[in-house]
């Protein structure tokens, strides 16, 4: 067992563990050691910046579900724009789960944002699972208001994937962009642009919304397939 190992196992909470295993129904169980995000994240600060860290970030596959989201938060703190993303490449094809994939949201992205975008359609076009839904998610967190692009929308609504959580992803980028840009998004529910599951996910995720408006929810529920 590794020094990183050790330390997480220090911080294991054995009923997080079988609490937050029932989130991840794709991932073993033997995997998750059980060390709740706030802890993890500040041993990641600790962590961040020593010879530890950096052999440690070389050091891919990982064995443990705590051990790639460390990897996550650590990428996080890189303030290098180009380092960030060879990390993120390097890390992207060895994610398995929605949860490390969704929590890793380096904050340097929202000074590169032209670039950024253009990363994200990279993604879209990956092979791996969660290198999609990353791009995906990272669209959604950056793109939705003042960079609103509705070249964006048209990409992400051109994906056609029989993977679960790239669709939900999908669903859950139109169901948002509809709560935020209701009137340029809209026709894309109009128009059919998605298939059939991910189409009717994203209505009901919509319609889940405290942020839109009724009548809204109301036309959306006729647009159902």
């Amino acid at each position: 067992m590794t020094d990183i190992q050790k330390k997480l196992f220090e911080m294991q909470d054995l009923s997080y563990r079988d609490f937050h295993s029932r989130l991840m129904p794709e991932t073993d169980k033997e995997k998750v050691i059980g060390v709740r995000t706030p802890e993890l994240r500040k041993y990641a600060k600790q962590l961040y910046g020593t010879p530890e860290a950096d052999k440690f970030l070389s050091q891919l596959p990982h064995k443990y579900y705590e051990e790639d989201n460390l990897h996550a938060f650590l990428i996080e703190q890189i303030n290098d724009y180009g380092e960030i993303i060879a990390k993120l490449d390097e890390f992207l094809p060895y994610i398995d789960n929605w949860a490390t994939c969704d929590m890793m949201k380096p904050k340097i992205f929202k000074k590169h944002l032209p670039k950024l975008k253009e990363k994200c359609f990279e993604w879209l076009d990956s092979p791996h699972t969660y290198a999609v839904r990353f791009g995906i998610v990272m669209l959604m967190t950056h793109f939705l208001d003042d960079e609103f692009d509705i070249s964006i929308p048209e990409k992400i609504s051109q994906i056609r994937s029989e993977e679960y959580y790239i669709k939900m992803a999908v669903a859950w980028y139109f169901a948002t962009a509809l709560a935020k840009r209701y009137d340029e998004t809209i026709p894309f529910i109009k128009n059919n642009k998605l298939d059939l599951w991910t189409h009717n996910k994203a209505i009901q995720k919509a319609k889940e919304s405290y942020r839109i408006r009724q009548e809204h929810k109301d036309f959306l529920n006729t647009m159902k397939i």
